[in-house]
């Protein structure tokens, strides 16, 4: 397999991560607009005041730069250490699929359960990568 091919999966993260961003400013912008916030209501970060589907996709976004952070770091170890395996790939994929399901889950209908689901497995992908990279640093 190709040493790029786990790059892939972070080049997509970080494609979503952007447009959670997007996201953010369109709804701030237009709760703005309506008159449903002021910039004051985001000088400290979110008053009370920002309603929640205006404040939602600031807390994915930081959702997304929290423990992806680990991601990007595991699959940066198995692109320099020598081409990963499809399993590792496939790993990375699944992850991201996982991350992008756990921000729609909280994006639109915010089922808690659902939404743990998709995370706890998400996280738990996430370790399976961490452990396959501890192996491969002992095969070494």
């Amino acid at each position: 397999m190709s040493p790029a091919a786990i790059l892939l999966p972070v080049f997509a993260l970080a494609a979503w991560t952007f447009l959670i961003l997007v996201l953010i400013a369109f709804r701030r912008i237009r709760a703005g607009l309506a008159g449903r916030v002021t910039p004051a209501d985001f000088c400290l970060g979110e008053s009370a005041a920002v309603p929640p589907e205006v404040s939602l996709p600031n807390r994915n976004y930081m959702n997304l730069l929290e423990l992806p952070v680990l991601f990007y770091v595991v699959c940066v170890m198995a692109f320099v250490s020598g081409p990963p395996s499809a399993l590792q790939v496939g790993l990375a994929w699944a992850y991201v699929g996982l991350r992008v399901a756990h921000s729609l889950i909280h994006l639109t209908y915010n089922d808690v359960y659902h939404r743990l689901a998709a995370f706890a497995t998400s996280n738990g992908v996430l370790l399976v990568l961490w452990v396959l990279a501890g192996l491969g640093l002992g095969a070494a």
